[in-house]
């Protein structure tokens, strides 16, 4: 438990005798501080040096102006939220009024009883210690959010750092752009060579944001990356996902599943084998036709023991694959409604005719349509050409 903060009290009056009057009521008062100053022309430093909780005032004295001090008391950064009562020798409500409009909290004729003069003490104290301790909070609370955002920092660009360099020379050739909504993403991809004919790729986008679906995504790649599912042919996409399914169930990872698109290209015979599990179809533009790759299967992680079937499509030469996951398609429009499937259909086909980066048009273009630079959702795709 904390220690209570000290009552310190500091006055400011030039005549001694009302010095020592204070001084007595206050003497026999536990975590009660004391501290005089009989020179106006002191105050503010005895107050800087004192840190007071309370300040206690005469108006009338030689040399300085009682208003003018409480403008300077008012002015000084180590008095300035100092509760300060101001003394007076009769009741004046026109000085009362400028005493209150420069920065005075209080007026006391002076000297009321001691029992008065304590409990106005207290009061004032109490609530500028109370002060005090919120401002300390509100300082330990921004460094601990300092802290916290410098270890996402971090944290994101470890996430990041796990996503493989485009691939711009051999028989295919992948480019890609990921950009996060927050932080910390649920999106994931990669690929890489099984053997020197096959080329498995994916892309799962775990549900939710944040820490937890960053940790889900980071270890499902991983299995991915490293080809540490036991048991399942890493040529066989629709075992892959089944293998997945039994080890990222939903129950076990906090309630978060993830969709997943993993495709397998076999380039001595030019087909790609797929699966996919509740993600959105990937796009595969062969033989000049717009193919959708898509299944009827649940998300990962949803249904135990649940089977994923695998499908395959041939490639043509010069062919071109869009992978990718909901972020880029699923926004909403600065009218309100979401854009269709079949406006973004008609935008990709039209791109797809276009040389340049496609992907970085795309992120434009959402950008615009939803108006606003950070978007709603994970934005992740590999434009892959074979």
């Amino acid at each position: 438990m904390a220690e209570p903060h000290p009552i310190k009290v500091l006055l400011v009056d030039d005549q001694p005798m009302v010095g020592e009057t204070v001084r007595r009521m206050l003497a026999d008062e536990p975590l009660v501080e004391f501290r005089y100053c009989p020179d106006p022309a002191n105050a503010i430093d005895t107050a800087n040096a004192f840190k007071p909780t309370v300040i206690l005032q005469d108006l009338v004295m030689p040399d300085i102006d009682g208003l003018q001090l409480v403008k300077y008391f008012r002015a000084n950064p180590g008095t300035r939220e100092v509760p300060l009562v101001v003394l007076s020798s009769k009741e004046e409500p026109v000085v009362k009024a400028k005493a209150f409009a420069l920065g005075a909290n209080d007026y006391m004729v002076k000297l009321p009883d001691r029992l008065e003069v304590l409990a106005r003490v207290r009061y004032h104290s109490r609530g500028y210690v109370a002060l005090l301790e919120r401002n300390e909070a509100y300082r330990e609370l921004a460094a601990t959010q300092r802290e916290m955002a410098a270890e996402l920092n971090r944290a994101a660009r470890y996430v990041q750092s796990l996503l493989p360099p485009p691939l711009s020379s051999g028989p295919v050739r992948i480019t890609w752009k990921f950009v996060p909504s927050t932080q910390l993403a649920g999106d994931m991809f990669g690929y890489r060579w099984i053997d020197p004919e096959h080329l498995a790729l994916y892309l799962l986008d775990v549900s939710g944001h944040g820490v937890g679906s960053a940790l889900l995504a980071v270890s499902a790649g991983n299995v991915l990356s490293a080809n540490s599912i036991p048991g399942a042919d890493p040529r066989d996409p629709g075992a892959v996902v089944t293998k997945l399914n039994d080890m990222f169930q939903m129950e076990r990872q906090d309630g978060k599943y993830f969709t997943i698109w993993y495709g397998v290209y076999h380039a001595a015979n030019r087909t790609l084998a797929y699966c996919n599990a509740g993600h959105p179809p990937a796009l595969l533009l062969s033989g000049g036709t717009l193919h959708s790759l898509e299944a009827e299967a649940p998300a990962v992680g949803m249904m135990p023991e649940m089977p994923y079937d695998t499908k395959s499509v041939p490639v043509a030469p010069d062919a071109r694959l869009l992978v990718f996951s909901d972020g880029i398609m699923e926004i909403e429009q600065t009218s309100g409604e979401m854009w269709p499937w079949a406006d973004f259909l008609a935008l990709i086909s039209s791109e797809l005719a276009r040389d340049g980066d496609l992907i970085g048009r795309h992120l434009d273009y959402v950008r615009a349509l939803g108006g606003r630079e950070v978007l709603a959702d994970d934005f992740s795709m590999m434009d892959v050409r074979f």
